[in-house]
């Protein structure tokens, strides 16, 4: 949220606090208030006042009464004003399966060729403590399997995310492409020893593999908007002791520091400082200034838009949002090479989901529509307005 606006006195100062603090109450309720904007509804700005009074009131014989009686109405109005102006309103938006839920993997071929397992001894050698005689014990092979493939399908069922009944065909075909690859360059005795010995190991790297391919597919979907607009989070950043902040349109002599750099002189972004990861992000806000009412990089937390890679579920910070008289723009820019990368598109498909969700209920409630854009490096150029890079709209 952005600092309280600047009054004369204490009492209006402390009284500006409080407003805000209330202010961050109005965002879960979201059938009174589904936009920033309608904190400034005649009716909020009276339960606004109400609450500010009531929570003042303790401050009422010490604080107020340290200068002249304030005029809180105004305090209200003003505060409200300046937060509204200050924010890109951002809905917190899940999508949440309905009805039956079906799992399952794609079929794909096992990356298995760095693969290299080598049979291993079967003997152990031993000594008595008592009498210093060594021993060998021939270790106990385990359970026979009618074929090699069996040594890791039992395996595999064992993970509480795989149904024999449901997945055999699949497994049984993964487990023939590890046995052919074992076969390649071990007998077949060797192939079923280094298969009982290593089953564990073999069924955990195949598992992790198919966790790529893993697919969910629910009778429906149903997108929640538990929020019209949520706070915006704190950008927390260090800088080493003297540092001063770089002005935005300084061009940059050492590229390779620009992420320990500190960015100021902005007008229309909602942080007075930024850090950016590399000069395209900075000229790109150059663009930003002259082209959007307001903008600013999101800090972590700001959107949970999560995106799938492998087994994870990682979060996905976008580099920029920019609100425009017409469209409100999510924005991430790449090096041209990375932009067809599956982490990158991975990337791209939820945020582009996200925005749809998000015109869906700017419709509803009669707000700006959200379109994202994913912008090779090479073509941000200062000189382009923001208007050019439609044409890298993604669309989902």
């Amino acid at each position: 949220m952005p600092p309280p606006p600047v009054f004369a006195t204490d009492s209006e100062r402390q009284a500006a606090r409080v407003v805000m603090e209330v202010i961050g109450t109005y965002e879960v309720k979201r059938d009174l208030v589904p936009t920033s904007n309608a904190l400034l509804r005649p009716e909020v700005q009276r339960e606004i006042l109400a609450e500010v009074t009531e929570r003042l009131r303790p401050l009422q014989g010490s604080l107020i009464a340290d200068d002249a009686k304030i005029d809180l109405a105004a305090v209200v109005a003003r505060t409200t004003e300046i937060v509204v102006q200050q924010t890109i309103d951002i809905p917190r938006i899940a999508v949440v399966p309905t009805g039956d839920v079906t799992t399952g993997f794609h079929p794909f071929k096992l990356d298995i060729d760095q693969l290299h397992l080598q049979p291993g001894e079967r003997e152990i050698v031993g000594q008595m403590l008592r009498t210093n005689e060594q021993f060998t014990l021939a270790s106990e092979v385990g359970l026979k399997e009618a074929r090699p493939e069996d040594y890791i399908v039992h395996a595999l069922v064992d993970f509480d995310d795989i149904d024999y009944f449901t997945h055999a065909d699949l497994l049984y075909d993964l487990a023939g492409q590890l046995v052919q690859h074992l076969m390649g360059y071990l007998s077949e005795d060797e192939t079923r020893s280094v298969l009982d010995r290593d089953r564990r190991l073999i069924a955990r790297e195949i598992h992790a593999q198919m966790m790529v391919h893993f697919w969910e597919q629910a009778t429906s979907y149903e997108v929640q908007v538990s929020r019209g607009f949520t706070e915006l989070k704190q950008c927390n950043y260090t800088a080493t002791a003297g540092q001063t902040a770089h002005h935005f349109r300084e061009t940059l002599v050492e590229m390779s520091r620009i992420k320990q750099m500190l960015f100021g002189g902005f007008e229309r972004c909602l942080y007075p400082l930024q850090k950016f990861d590399s000069d395209t992000e900075r000229r790109f806000c150059v663009i930003l200034e002259r082209d959007a009412l307001k903008w600013f990089k999101p800090a972590k937390g700001q959107f949970q838009i999560y995106y799938k890679l492998g087994t994870e579920q990682p979060e996905y910070v976008p580099d920029f949002v920019a609100e425009t008289d017409s469209t409100i723009y999510m924005v991430e820019t790449k090096a041209r090479a990375d932009v067809n990368t599956q982490e990158v598109q991975a990337k791209a498909d939820s945020a582009a989901r996200w925005c749809k969700h998000a015109s869906d209920h700017a419709v509803e409630v009669g707000t700006k529509p959200w379109r994202y854009l994913l912008l090779p490096h090479d073509e941000i150029t200062e000189s382009k307005r923001l208007s050019d890079y439609l044409r890298f709209e993604v669309k989902r």
